[in-house]
């Protein structure tokens, strides 16, 4: 009996010391080991998502990779690409649909992934991994963009009055000489500070072409600088769209910059040109014509107070006549204006003319009111240059605002037409004289483009 309780008392030792690997049986003896579960298939990744960030249009990317290891895997890995990314096992051969074979499925394989973007802007798409009912997926992402050549022309260029400074800089500079593959050409201005800080106040300011034909400057762009502040905020700076000026920013050009800052703390400025390429094999409706043409209508944009007076008489020509060339396959008017001044009677809520009162303009052809000119808000409050404290940049001016480009307003002329009459005609307002003068200081041209070589547009007054 004491051999009996010894020998039990033994195994109850020994099952306290295997307990997580033996069950004990009620009459001391040993039962079976526990079977642990089977293992589990597992499709394991080095990276759960790929960025190619940019790659130019309809063009591979550099291939990047990903190394997919399986755990326990009885089939092989079945790779699926989605969206505009391809998958390859040896850098050469791509595919959207490949398979790692069940002999390699739990080795480390290393898979190559390449992005050939159709569209321009953000695009995603992911690798999805599946063997048997496992599965594994990586997300990919790229952004398409057309082939783009860089020009700098003005460099750290201060503008200011006083302090040895002058309020325009012109300058003599060479761009992309061959236009044929230039579909869209971008303007990126940027407003650095100098140890002073930048002027403290939203001032009229613009970009200037000089015709060589008619030597007139020709005001590709405008903006209203920011209170106090540059560009910082904006990665380069304030947009334009210039294309309308194709066919003059090619070789050799002068440009002229301004700003109507009356102070010594001067606006470091610095323009670049973006030639943006056409690129073969899109639709048809992303491609544009090859030839460009462009001529003055009205040039009254020398500073923010040369601008046509509103309320009163005046002598300025708004009436224009306008031939097209005989090959124009589209046409269509450009206009950039701004109005200045704090001019009374104020309109209801205080605002005066012509920097907040709220206008419609319109555009006349052959006498018929054809085309409206809103001067409203455009949220000033939401303007990315946000830190122009203490300026008053946030309430809505007339169609500009602190800090930003002072909008393009482009009419599609009727393709029936070939010679016409313009006239500018703004809203009726009558300056009472009690708060000073109103200006809208405005620029308009006619843009032709064609398939073949075109001329400009003839203007006459």
């Amino acid at each position: 009996m004491k051999a009996f309780y010894f020998r039990r008392l033994n195994h109850l030792f020994l099952c306290i010391i295997a307990l997580s690997f033996v069950y004990c049986s009620s009459d001391g003896d040993s039962g079976s080991s526990s079977t642990p579960p089977p293992p589990q298939p597992k499709i394991n990744v080095n990276t759960s998502s790929i960025s190619f960030g940019e790659s130019y249009l309809l063009n591979y990317s550099t291939a990047q990779t990903v190394t997919v290891d399986g755990s326990n895997l009885d089939e092989g890995i079945d790779m699926t690409a989605s969206g505009n990314f391809e998958v390859s096992l040896d850098n050469t051969n791509f595919s959207n649909n490949l398979q790692i074979p069940s002999s390699e499925a739990n080795n480390a394989t290393t898979v190559y992934v390449r992005f050939i973007p159709t569209v321009v802007g953000q695009q995603t798409g992911e690798i999805l991994l599946e063997s048997g009912n496992t599965q594994e997926d990586v997300i990919l992402s790229g952004i398409g963009t057309r082939i783009t050549h860089s020009y700098t022309t003005f460099n750290q260029q201060p503008l200011g009055f006083g302090g040895g400074f002058n309020q325009a800089a012109s300058q003599t500079f060479t761009l992309h000489d061959d236009l044929s593959t230039i579909q869209q050409i971008k303007m990126y201005l940027k407003i650095d500070c100098p140890i002073t800080g930048c002027d403290d106040w939203d001032r009229f300011a613009n970009i200037k072409i000089k015709d060589p034909t008619t030597n007139n400057w020709l005001e590709i762009g405008r903006y209203i600088t920011p209170y106090w502040v540059g560009t910082q905020l904006l990665d380069r700076g304030l947009e334009f769209d210039v294309t309308d000026f194709k066919s003059l920013l090619s070789g050799s050009v002068e440009l002229r910059i301004y700003i109507e800052n009356w102070t010594a703390k001067a606006d470091i400025v610095t323009l670049t040109f973006d030639f943006i390429e056409e690129t073969q094999g899109l639709p048809a409706y992303e491609i544009d014509y090859p030839y460009y043409a462009v001529s003055e209508v009205l040039n009254f944009h020398a500073n923010s107070i040369s601008g046509v007076p509103y309320g009163v008489s005046h002598s300025l020509d708004l009436d224009k006549s306008i031939a097209l060339p005989s090959n124009t396959e589209s046409a269509h008017l450009r206009t950039l204006i701004s109005g200045w001044g704090h001019a009374t009677p104020y309109d209801p809520g205080g605002r005066p003319c012509a920097e907040w009162c709220y206008r419609t303009h319109h555009i006349k052809i052959n006498g018929t009111n054809t085309f409206q000119h809103y001067m409203g808000p455009i949220g000033c409050a939401s303007n990315p240059i946000n830190n122009q404290s203490p300026g008053n940049w946030t309430p809505d001016r007339a169609g500009w605002c602190p800090g930003m480009v002072v909008p393009v307003r482009t009419n599609a002329l009727d393709s029936a037409l070939s010679s016409f009459n313009f006239e500018y005609d703004f809203e009726d307002w009558t300056n009472d004289g009690a708060n000073g003068d109103a200006y809208y200081a405005t620029s308009t041209y006619v843009v032709v483009k064609s398939n073949t070589p075109i001329s400009a547009a003839v203007v006459t007054d």
